[in-house]
């Protein structure tokens, strides 16, 4: 995907607030989160993949219905949804094991570093879910702090603390 092209976008109504879904031509999701904002989505997305123009659509399909399903509780329906971020090397690598975080069995930042391969790059691993522009897709909300505080998360704690609670049912 180049910068001038244009990607599709769909609302979804959700227990804790709309939720927005940018997804490219391939139907990959590009960015995500809990707004009724596209064009917010639409920075978090890298450069060399952030398109030009946003279209809206009713429904993008699979992606559209995973969302909802997994509001709904199945939590396992975004697993298989593609997603497409850039960045560096260790980022690339640490959103796919951000994907492989069982639900209902949140990390520390420090073990998510270590299941990164980088037990000392706590940071680093903060960093990871902090750039992660597909929220859901790839969730960062499975990282806490030590001893169990939420920690930060872009969509808000109360997102991220309805999230945890959702998938430990």
């Amino acid at each position: 995907m180049t910068t001038s092209s244009t990607a599709d976008y769909a609302f979804v109504q959700t227990r804790i607030g709309p939720f927005t879904t940018i997804v490219d031509g391939d139907g990959a999701v590009l960015a995500s989160g809990w707004t009724g904002d596209p064009e917010t989505l639409r920075g978090l997305i890298h450069p060399s993949l952030r398109p030009a123009d946003l279209r809206p659509r009713d429904s993008l399909g699979e992606v559209t219905d995973a969302v909802g399903a997994y509001h709904e509780g199945d939590i396992a329906a975004i697993d298989d949804i593609p997603v497409r971020q850039r960045s560096g090397e260790f980022l690339m690598h640490a959103w796919d094991i951000l994907r492989k975080v069982p639900a209902g069995a949140p990390v520390t930042y420090t073990e998510f570093a270590a299941l990164s391969g980088r037990p000392d790059a706590t940071r680093a691993a903060a960093n990871a879910c902090a750039r992660n522009a597909a929220a859901l897709f790839v969730p960062c909300h499975r990282v806490t702090r030590i001893g169990g505080a939420l920690g930060g998360f872009r969509w808000g704690l109360y997102a991220k603390r309805w999230l945890l609670a959702h998938e430990e049912e």
